[in-house]
């Protein structure tokens, strides 16, 4: 009995002295565990769409290029976006060149539609317009805009009426008086004769406003963002500054001056 035990440690501490090495013992299992494991995760597939989230893709990529109704939309798009960031970066400058074009498409709408067939264009006076829309129409719808967004910074029906009153009583017959002693002096008329024609033509001007502008005030002031709105504003003011160039360019009131002369 105590010769087997004796034969029992000897091989013991011979399988200590020398492992086996060519086996796939409990201490090389866990390194090929390991191996397994990371070349699996390596090999994993769903790894990529994670990745392909990141990326973003414009509309027109899934548009096609035939496709007249997508590009279109596209382009509306770009050009709101690029508008409005010309409008953030160079606000004034921007609307004030804005209605400098406008002015000067209407004017020659103007004189398109009042002038007979045998005259030509009057360029000095679509300057003229493009001059007022430029130097004056545009930097006064930037200031009037941003300081009615201040005193009533809401956009619901009450606060959009309180701006439409204001614009009635305020602003537009103030820029009416300005836009035709300004085109009046440009013309070389003197104080008399600008006079007069205020008289003449700014209480039929302004009832006619009274009659246009609170429709084209209430989508201006209640849907449109306060960047866009001298946009806006702009847009709806081409027929109106049809009309307007029209009364501006009438011939001179006849003064006591002039009729003395």
């Amino acid at each position: 009995m105590s010769a087997a035990l004796r034969k029992n440690a000897g091989i013991h501490r011979l399988f200590q002295s020398h492992p086996i090495t060519h086996l796939n013992g409990p201490t090389r299992a866990p390194v090929l565990r390991t191996q397994t494991s990371r070349s699996r995760a390596y090999f994993r597939f769903p790894v990529f769409p994670r990745r392909t989230r990141g990326y973003e893709l414009s509309p027109s990529f899934f548009s096609s290029p035939f496709s007249s109704s997508s590009s279109s939309s596209v382009s509306k798009v770009g050009f709101v976006g690029w508008y409005w960031g010309m409008v953030k970066s160079w606000p004034v400058l921007t609307k004030s060149v804005t209605s400098a074009l406008i002015y000067a498409a209407a004017d020659l709408s103007s004189q398109t539609l009042s002038l007979p067939s045998t005259e030509t264009f009057d360029f000095v006076r679509t300057l003229r317009m493009a001059g007022y829309g430029m130097l004056i129409l545009g930097p006064s719808l930037h200031f009037w805009f941003n300081f009615m967004s201040k005193l009533f910074p809401k956009r619901d029906l009450f606060s959009t009426l309180k701006k439409m009153v204001m614009g009635q009583a305020l602003y537009g017959p103030t820029m009416t008086a300005v836009f035709f002693s300004v085109n009046a002096c440009f013309q070389g008329e003197n104080i008399a004769e600008i006079v007069a024609r205020l008289k003449r033509d700014l209480l039929p001007t302004m009832i006619n406003g009274v009659m246009y502008w609170p429709v084209c005030d209430f989508v201006t002031f209640r849907f449109t963002p306060v960047h866009l709105q001298p946009l806006v504003t702009n847009s709806f003011s081409y027929l109106w500054t049809v009309y307007m160039t029209y009364k501006a360019n009438l011939d001179k009131v006849s003064t006591p001056s002039r009729l003395t002369q």
